[in-house]
Order: C-alpha cells, then sequence, then structure tokens
C-alpha cells in the first residue's frame, strides 16, 4: 500500500472556498420532493452526533422497524451496536433487518433510503454489513442497488478526505488515516489511506481502486451536478463510490446530485459517517445544549461518568478531568480481573457501592477503566472482542446496578455507550436532544428506561480535543469557571 504523509490543516484552503448559500439551495430544490423514509442503521450509538429531534429505536422487531416507518419524521436510527459484535452475529442481524426493513416497506407502500452509518476513522464490519443489507433487501423484494456510496468525511471529528486521502485531524496536522491508531485495530484494521485502495483492501481483490468512482472536491466547489451525476448514473453491479469533503457544502452538493439520480432510478445504499444523515434529513443546525437545558435545578444528586474507551485521545480527557478543580470521585474500574474467576463481577461490585455514595453525597463520580493496556495471547479477532464485551458488560453494570438515580449519565466510547444505553439503562427509544459539544450527541431517555427523562450524553472516544470532557462535565454541573 502507498504511504501517505502528514498535511498542515492548511491545506484544507488549497481548494476554491464552498460556497454554502448555493450548495444549500440546490439541495433544497431537490429534498423539497423526496418521499422516501430515511433509515439509519447505526454500528454505535455515537452516530446521531450531528442531528437533533428524531427517535432512536435500540432493537430492530418488525414492529419497532414499522414504528420508525409510522412517524411524521422522515428520518429515524435503529441501533445495532453491530461494532461489538462477531462477524456471525453482525451478519444475523443484518440479515434480519434487511428481511424486515423489506417487508414493511412493501406492508406500509412506503420507499426508503438506506444509509449504514459507520466510523468516521473507518473500523467496523464493513463490507459484510452492507453486503447483507444488499443481499437480503434484493431477495425480498423488487430493490436493486446500483452502487455503494463511502463517505467518511465527519467535521465535527476532524475527518476531512481529500484526493481520496482520508484525514484525521490531530493539532494543527492532517494524519492519513492509515497512519492513526484507528488502523491498527485489533478487531478492524487496516492499511489504506486511500479510500479507492481501502475500499479493495476491505474487498479482499474484489474490488479494484481504479474501479472505484471518485467524485472530486473540484467537482463539488464548482457545484457541477451535471457531472456528478454522469459519474453516478454510470455506477452498476453495486460499484463503489468515494466523496471527497472538507465542509458541510460539499455533502449538500452531492446529496442534492444523489437525489437527481434517484428520480431517475438509480439506487445506491450509503456507507457514511454521521455528515450524511444530518444533510440528507434536512436537519437543521442547533446550538449546543446548555445547562438548564439538560439538568434540573431542583436535583441534588450527582452525575456519574463511565470512561472505558482507551484511545489516546480518550486517555488525555480523563488526564484533563482529574487535573481540574472540579468536585468529582474519581474511582478506578480495574478490568485486568478478566482473567480472574469471577472477578469482573466482584470488582463490578465494589466500584457500584462507591459510586452510590459519591452520587448520594452530591458528588459527580468518574469511573474510568484501568489505563494499562491488556494484552491478550491470542489472535483470533472474535475471541479478542469477545474478551472486550466481556469487560464492557462489567463496567455498564455499574449504571445497572446503581439504586441511587443521577443527575446525568456520561459515557465515553462507543461500545460502553452503547451498552449503557442498551442493558443498563433498558432504553427502547430514546429522543436525541441535540449536542452538548461539537460531535457529543445528548438523548432524552425514554418513560420505559431504568432512569427515565434524564439527560444520557454520548461521547465517542475518538472526538473532541483535550480539554472536551471536561467542558462537557462542566456545562452539566453548572461550572462556569
Amino acid at each position: 500500500m502507498n504511504r501517505f504523509y502528514p498535511l498542515d490543516l492548511s491545506a484544507l484552503n488549497n481548494y476554491s472556498p464552498p460556497d454554502d448559500t448555493a450548495a444549500g439551495n440546490l439541495l433544497e430544490e431537490r429534498l423539497h420532493g423526496l418521499r422516501r423514509k430515511i433509515v439509519v442503521l447505526d454500528d454505535d450509538p455515537t452516530g446521531v452526533q450531528t442531528v437533533h429531534g428524531v427517535s432512536v429505536y435500540t432493537g430492530w422487531e418488525e414492529d419497532t422497524i414499522a414504528q420508525g416507518f409510522a412517524e411524521q419524521n422522515n428520518l429515524f436510527f435503529i441501533l445495532t451496536n453491530s461494532r461489538s459484535f462477531t462477524t456471525s452475529q453482525t451478519e444475523a442481524v443484518h440479515a434480519e433487518i434487511g428481511n424486515r426493513l423489506a417487508r414493511v416497506s412493501q406492508q406500509t407502500k412506503t420507499d426508503y433510503i438506506l444509509i449504514s452509518r459507520g466510523d468516521s476513522t473507518l473500523r467496523g464490519h464493513y463490507p459484510l454489513e452492507t453486503q447483507v443489507l444488499r443481499r437480503e433487501i434484493e431477495a425480498h423484494s423488487a430493490k436493486r442497488f446500483d452502487g455503494e456510496i463511502i463517505f467518511p468525511f465527519f467535521l465535527e471529528g476532524g475527518r476531512y478526505t481529500l484526493e481520496n486521502i482520508h484525514y484525521v485531524k490531530s493539532g494543527d496536522r492532517l494524519i492519513p488515516v492509515g497512519e492513526t491508531e484507528f488502523a491498527k485495530d485489533k478487531s478492524f484494521g487496516y492499511r489504506s489511506s486511500d479510500l479507492t485502495q481501502w475500499c479493495a483492501e476491505k474487498n479482499a481483490g474484489k474490488v479494484q481502486p481504479e474501479e472505484v468512482v471518485s467524485i472530486s472536491l473540484e467537482s463539488l466547489r464548482a457545484l457541477d451536478l451535471s457531472r456528478i451525476t454522469a459519474q453516478l448514473m454510470q455506477v452498476s453491479g453495486f460499484g463503489k463510490v468515494v466523496v471527497n469533503a472538507s465542509a458541510y457544502a460539499d455533502v449538500k452538493v452531492f446529496i442534492a446530485a444523489y437525489l437527481s439520480v434517484l428520480a431517475l432510478g438509480k439506487e445506491f445504499l450509503f456507507r457514511s459517517a454521521a455528515a450524511v444523515p444530518k444533510i440528507l434529513g434536512g436537519i437543521p443546525d442547533k446550538p449546543l445544549l446548555t445547562k438548564e437545558e439538560l439538568v434540573p435545578d431542583h436535583c441534588a444528586r450527582g452525575g456519574i461518568i463511565l470512561v472505558g474507551s482507551h484511545v489516546q485521545k480518550t486517555t488525555r480527557q480523563l488526564e484533563a478531568l482529574q487535573n481540574s478543580t472540579s468536585p468529582i470521585r474519581f474511582i478506578e474500574f480495574n478490568q485486568h480481573r478478566v482473567l480472574e474467576q469471577g472477578g469482573l463481577e466482584d470488582e463490578a461490585r465494589r466500584v457500584v457501592r462507591e459510586a452510590e455514595q459519591a452520587i448520594a453525597a452530591g458528588e459527580t463520580a468518574a469511573v474510568y477503566t484501568r489505563r494499562t493496556r491488556l494484552d491478550v495471547d491470542t489472535d483470533d479477532k472474535d475471541q479478542q472482542l469477545q474478551i472486550s464485551v466481556a469487560i464492557s458488560d462489567a463496567l455498564t453494570s455499574v449504571i445497572g446496578n446503581l439504586e441511587v438515580c443521577p443527575r446525568f449519565i456520561v459515557a465515553k466510547g462507543g461500545i460502553t455507550s452503547s451498552d449503557v444505553g442498551t442493558k443498563a439503562l433498558r432504553v427502547r427509544k430514546a429522543l436525541v436532544m441535540g449536542q452538548i459539544q461539537a460531535g457529543i450527541p445528548v438523548w432524552m431517555t425514554g418513560p420505559e428506561s431504568k432512569f427515565p427523562n434524564i439527560p444520557y450524553v454520548i461521547f465517542p472516544g475518538n472526538v473532541g480535543e483535550d480539554s472536551t470532557l471536561l467542558d462537557v462535565v462542566k456545562t452539566l454541573m453548572g461550572d462556569r469557571s
């Protein structure tokens, strides 16, 4: 694989500036006539990090999907949390969803657009998820997918695609994604930073880089819909389309072109990060949430923060929180006890006791996994994933076993936040309130949940600056220092 090198952040200025107003006008014309439901399958709960006022369902039973189709909103999310699944679990779940989605669409006589929302740093069960969805939907309906759109741009997280190379912002540098810690993920690692090569790598040579259609930033900035639509019209046989982008205007122009070819009968399945659902769903911008919108003043209890992610950014954010003067009681969870018989269960009981004491006393409890890396002697990716899930289950049981209702809950990390929402809080349907910081969504828990109607902050492991976790906690605690 070719190796690419970091760029200075100023490289984003090497292209003609985006015309957001013109892009918005192009998009609005085409969105106005859209009569399809937009279904987003989210492989962890962070995919709602750009939207507000939409529902997230944590199950995919046929009647649950039908509820989504019956909503007045044109967009809804289904949280699969498949990034914590084995390959066999992932295939089974996506086969179920594809089958049921096709059936509900036929029963309601409502067509749909399907987005497989994945990680902006390219981790996850790709191409398995989209391959299974295509297979099942085409087997159970008349829908035929001409192609697949690869679109990992995510402004709020500093993810940009330039000349087909996907970058991750780090300080004032743009790092090719294949050179980051995310590419070394034990379960979902890869080598390619060029998305055309990444498609070939992930598809095990069944796709060649030169076969991938590339939508250039130059075409998008020139508002050249005729060229982009011509490129899309030529795609067939589930061909791959890579979209370059460094601003939301680029997404708007591309979606305008996509909607044009959709009207002409072309069908595409999206594999995207969080920017596409926002733009395709016509979700307007909203200011960051405030403490007054989130936490009732009369509540005297403390909150709880659960930190599970082990990416370097999360560790730096935890350190910034620990170095602050905020009234927080820090409690380490020793996940290395997974190597002991019953060790994780015993550790969870201890941590619950300490957290309850803090919350009842009006303090915020910050429970965090031991930062020392745990290496298990196996190269079996599914086994590694199963160990991670066992640790996550024990960590999130801290929330599930709380008897004192916290003022708020913050969960750090994709798998952690999903397990807290579905297993510990038992949320079946949540409302996305908005974002507390850029790219950090907040659910309002449903009436069926363990702790109804409290703010639940879903904090991705790989989002924000070093101070962002501290900023979130200050907002929730009303600390304006």
